[in-house]
């Protein structure tokens, strides 16, 4: 289980990460919310700690930016602010928890493993729906809805599309592409996936303001509101 600390706190977040891998999960550590946000574009995390006063980005934004791409990884909110005018801020933003500093690890450890757990529940009886902001996909009926409208897309479309959406916002290269879509079936010197990309782009963005499929220049795609 990989979890990502954003916490200012150089000690306090060297602590923290020791402790977590002493319970045998793996802890990244970042100071400033700017990065955090790069950090997760292309990493796969379990669960969110986020601390509130942190420089560039603080993390009640850090937690209503991931939200509005990333609608069930755990986020934590770990911050020397206890009043409940700041809890209902961060519950707003849709947090899944509240840990008053100065806590005992223990009791972040039992948090985070009852949010994981629920987490799990959740994943098997929810595990053929994707949502996206606007952007549901059904993989059980092969079926995509934006906005509450149906979009019809072809078959590679459609595992294309959910390729994408299954990455959770980082970047896949052509290659991954067609190693997972196409299988080796067809010629990787060809501009296909870039063909089938257009494609996807007039049919899920031409006709929204917020735009889901991006372009990472020399790496390759994403889909992400951000």
């Amino acid at each position: 289980m990989n979890i990502l600390l954003l916490e200012d706190d150089l000690i306090l977040s060297a602590e923290l990460c020791r402790f977590l891998e002493s319970n045998n999960f793996t802890c990244d550590k970042i100071y400033d919310g700017e990065t955090f946000l790069r950090q997760i574009k292309n990493n796969n995390y379990n669960l969110y700690l986020l601390d509130i006063n942190v420089p560039k980005v603080n993390g009640l934004d850090v937690c209503q930016t991931i939200r509005s791409f990333d609608k069930s990884t755990p986020i934590i909110i770990i911050s020397a602010y206890g009043d409940i005018s700041d809890k209902k801020d961060a519950f707003t933003r849709l947090a899944d928890d509240y840990l008053v500093k100065p806590f005992q690890f223990e009791e972040l450890l039992l948090r985070i493993n009852s949010l994981l757990r629920r987490k799990a529940t959740s994943d098997s009886s929810d595990q053929d729906i994707i949502r996206i902001d606007d952007l549901i996909i059904n993989k059980t009926e092969q079926k995509v809805y934006r906005g509450g409208n149906e979009i019809a897309l072809t078959l590679k479309e459609f595992q294309l599309l959910v390729y994408l959406a299954e990455a959770q916002g980082r970047t896949v290269s052509k290659q991954q592409i067609t190693e997972h879509v196409w299988e080796h079936n067809f010629n990787t010197n060809t501009n296909t996936v870039e063909v089938y990309i257009n494609f996807l782009r007039k049919k899920i963005d031409k006709d929204f303001k917020i735009k889901l499929i991006h372009t990472r220049s020399g790496f390759g795609y994403y889909l992400s509101p951000l």
